[in-house]
């Protein structure tokens, strides 16, 4: 009797002791804590996320922690860089000192964005800052008047992307609007577009407007519609 009851006494003692377990450690900080490479070789698979957590490692503590797999869903769905925007009335073209000769931006407002957040897009210079170097996907489209002139347009006047950076503005990338001569008629294509990708410094300022246009009909600008949108793909 006096050694079963030892017995228990040793083993409530030892559970007491021993309630934090530690591998390859002689001080663990937690109920199970493992100094060293865990490796699993058999789990179970599920088809469905319904009921379950997701395990992620704490950088800061060093615990496994539980989360739920909607957060990291939305984390990443959301890309805090987007912006797009489209003016389809009260377009006029602006010309500044620092740009390059021959472009004039188009006046795009924070008010007639439709993705994006409106600290990514300034209303006095008409320009969208890039908040983080990398590579960004830019796309911009113009529509002159109806799309269509029954003329060749002089100056070759087409879409352009300027990038402004330490107050030097440099036009990354244009494309001039597509003309053709008939038999009995000259037509000039006035809608064009840029799609590219581009790589980009934190603080670039962009601005998207037309080259070649000190020769178009500002009563045209009336009919015509704009549009860009600009997102990071890569660091």
């Amino acid at each position: 009797m006096k050694t079963k009851i030892s017995t228990l006494v040793l083993s409530l003692i030892a559970a007491q002791a021993f309630s934090q377990v530690g591998i390859n450690t002689t001080t663990p900080a937690a109920t199970l804590d493992v100094n060293g490479d865990v490796k699993v070789r058999t789990v179970p698979t599920t088809a469905t996320t319904t009921g379950y957590n997701v395990l992620m490692y704490n950088t800061a503590t060093a615990e496994v922690e539980q989360a739920n797999p909607a957060l990291l869903a939305s984390g990443a769905t959301t890309n805090p860089t987007i912006f797009a925007a489209k003016k389809t009335a009260g377009i006029s073209l602006l010309s500044l000192g620092l740009f390059p000769s021959g472009f004039r931006a188009v006046n795009f407002l924070n008010a007639e964005r439709t993705l994006g957040s409106a600290a990514l897009f300034s209303d006095t210079d008409n320009t969208y800052t890039i908040p983080s170097t990398g590579v960004y996907a830019i796309g911009f489209t113009f529509r002159y008047g109806t799309g269509l002139q029954a003329s060749i347009l002089a100056n070759s006047p087409g879409v352009g992307i300027v990038r402004t950076r330490a107050g030097v503005a440099t036009t990354i990338d244009s494309r001039a609007f597509s003309g053709a001569n008939l038999i009995l008629l000259s037509l000039t294509i006035s809608e064009s577009s840029l799609n590219s990708l581009y790589s980009l410094q934190a603080g670039d300022k962009i601005s998207f407007g037309l080259v070649g246009s000190s020769v178009l009909d500002v009563g045209l600008l009336g009919s015509s519609v704009a549009s860009f949108y600009i997102y990071k793909v890569s660091e």
